[in-house]
């Protein structure tokens, strides 16, 4: 079985002169499905068409906290009926509480990922979760919103095992890449040890966090066996069983039938 990849831009400009030569050498090899997660509305936008025009591209639609002082109503309405009606669009992501940075402010950050959440309960789609440096805030949010009863993974794990505890009990799965072969990356190291493998996803979140021994060159896809086989490390299992198991987590969390042709 080949690798389902959850979380990617491929809508990224990084990514303009060679995306469908990428496409079709990640496809002939290693590369089975890949979700295109939407950051900024002009990115859902762009998701979508390339889950339109892609048989194994799929779709996320929502806005990143980063960037949600771009939301309107409008745009909130555009994501209801995208998700609602495009059968190729299966998740609301990516969305979420990111303090990094002084702006947008933390409570304009919290009142759009809440009202996002809703929107995923709404349209009955899982969410795609990005938290940094926000651990208490961003449960505090999904315990708020019920999220439980929808559904997800937390994208790009960067917290505690201890925090990872709480996410599980809500049902939540793990989204882990490039980070966790990194030689300083003990924290995500003890994460992987602590997660049972049926709650892990494999991503890259490229073009960004590239794995060893390609640290700081552009990501993509077909990166993710380095990522297989240190996951495989940490869980003292063979590179083939962890691709096998994170793609039946995905589909089984996404929606997708376990056999795809």
């Amino acid at each position: 079985m080949k690798i389902f990849e959850t979380h990617a831009h491929y809508d990224d400009e990084a990514f303009r002169e060679d995306r469908e030569a990428l496409f079709d050498e990640m496809f002939a090899n290693d590369i089975d499905t890949i979700i295109n997660v939407g950051a900024s509305f002009a990115g859902c936008e762009q998701s979508v068409a390339l889950a339109d025009s892609h048989e194994k591209i799929y779709a996320a639609v929502g806005i990143h906290p980063e960037d949600v002082e771009e939301l309107t109503e409008a745009r909130m309405a555009w994501l209801k009926k995208t998700a609602s009606e495009n059968e190729k669009v299966l998740a609301i992501g990516e969305i979420g509480l990111d303090y990094h940075y002084p702006e947008p402010a933390k409570e304009i950050q919290q009142q759009w990922f809440r009202r996002q959440l809703n929107l995923a309960a709404d349209v009955k789609k899982t969410v795609i979760i990005h938290s940094r440096e926000a651990c208490q805030d961003t449960l505090a949010c999904m315990r708020a919103e019920h999220a439980e009863q929808i559904g997800g993974v937390i994208h790009c794990y960067s917290y505690s095992k201890e925090a990872a505890q709480e996410f599980l009990k809500m049902g939540f799965y793990f989204g882990f890449g490039g980070v966790v072969t990194f030689k300083n990356a003990k924290k995500a190291v003890e994460a992987v040890e602590a997660i049972p493998i049926e709650k892990i996803l494999l991503e890259t979140d490229c073009p960004y966090m590239a794995p060893e021994p390609n640290r700081g060159k552009r990501n993509y896809s077909g990166y993710l066996p380095y990522v297989a086989e240190r996951i495989a490390q940490i869980k003292q299992m063979t590179a083939q069983e962890v691709i096998d198991i994170t793609n039946a987590n995905a589909r089984k969390l996404f929606g997708l039938s376990a056999v795809q042709d």
